[in-house]
């Protein structure tokens, strides 16, 4: 995707030392563009941690990114394998409701056990980590093509008239590596002449719909419109809204999907408008091993001060502004669980099928289950 005309992942190698992750420090988006440099692994957990980053495909590569630095930090001899082990660990558990990261922790783990040689383990976790990343841009690129049919058939539908798309967080290159999950059949359809316009959710408290998403699609030209987290239903009502297009953070593998708080709603009012609701995910992000997502799914609670803060640019500078009584104490659970029921499809790189263990299964084949 581009910023200010030039080309940008999300995350990527320094180009002048391979031993620093450099990011782009979502926080001060969309006022500031800022680069991170993450030369540690303590450095990329405290990154996903607070959300100097965030979106389950990204955080996958970032922790990945992670085993390999803690690779070059890892001491010689037999406690290379301990010190990595402590530091997966670490990483696990800076966001635990997306299964992203702890796939793609194991998976640099296992790769590194297959040696001795401390420089081959080195070698092989950042050849995996780049493998991963290139894996995620493609899983995301395949998401657009699979979803890109449901936008040109609407478009039929309505003589080429615009349609009108929902979403809600960010579910765009930002939260990927590129492309993103959701976004990315929007992008295609776009670049492709279908005329698009984007109901762009705010979505409390971190509002990453109106600073991400929207700063996404504005850099890239799509018609957008911000909206309060409360005016979906209201859209819909009104027959403003022709489908719902979100990502989903852990999928189950019967189709129920934990996405950004407020998702829920969202699928409640598509279903009784007859609003089509669509997840778009990569295969990473299902947990073949649960299959009940209210049960099974840990939500992530954050702290208050989320909630009862806001932040924005004043004056050239960025401020955080008190919203509510200070001494009001404030919740702050940051997902929730769409049963499969009020899903319309799950879009994946290898296609489009039913929320259901039936429909995922038919696309990723019988062994998944083990």
């Amino acid at each position: 995707m581009k910023i200010n005309q030039q080309h940008f992942q999300s995350i990527w190698l320094k180009e002048d030392d391979p031993t620093c992750v450099q990011i782009i420090d979502q926080r001060h988006l969309p006022h500031q563009f800022i680069i991170e440099d993450l030369s540690s692994v303590e450095a990329v957990a405290q990154a996903i941690k607070e959300m100097h980053l965030r979106g389950a495909p990204l955080i996958g590569v970032t922790a990945a990114y992670g085993m390999y630095l803690a690779c070059l930090e890892a001491p010689q001899g037999f406690l290379f394998d301990d010190y990595v082990e402590k530091a997966a660990n670490h990483l696990k558990s800076t966001r635990p409701t997306a299964v992203n990261l702890a796939w793609a922790v194991d998976q640099l783990f296992e790769t590194i056990k297959t040696t001795e040689n401390r420089q081959e383990k080195i070698k092989l976790a950042l050849q995996k980590a780049e493998q991963l990343k290139k894996e995620s841009i493609e899983r995301c690129f395949q998401i657009g093509q699979q979803g890109l049919p449901l936008i040109k058939n609407l478009s039929a539908q309505k003589n080429g008239e615009v349609i009108n798309i929902l979403t809600h967080c960010n579910a765009g290159w930002l939260a990927c590596v590129d492309y993103g999950t959701a976004t990315s059949p929007i992008y295609l359809a776009h670049d492709r002449g279908i005329k698009v316009h984007v109901w762009v959710d705010e979505t409390r408290p971190r509002n990453q719909g109106a600073r991400l998403t929207a700063y996404e699609l504005g850099q890239h030209g799509i018609p957008h419109t911000v909206i309060p987290d409360n005016v979906g239903g209201h859209l819909m009502q009104h027959g403003m809204v022709d489908m719902v297009l979100v990502g989903t953070d852990r999928t189950t593998r019967k189709g129920d999907v934990a996405n950004k708080i407020g998702t829920y709603l969202k699928a409640l009012a598509a279903k009784d408008n007859n609003v089509p609701f669509y997840v778009a995910l990569p295969s990473s992000t299902i947990d073949w091993s649960i299959e009940d997502g209210l049960k099974e799914i840990p939500i992530e609670k954050r702290g208050e001060s989320e909630v009862k803060y806001i932040a924005g640019q004043h004056q050239n500078s960025i401020k955080q502004v008190l919203l509510t009584p200070s001494t009001s104490p404030a919740v702050n659970y940051a997902f929730d669980v769409t049963p499969a029921h009020l899903v319309t499809g799950l879009i994946t790189e290898k296609g489009v099928c039913a929320a259901s263990e039936e429909g995922l299964l038919e696309l990723f084949g019988q062994n998944q289950q083990s």
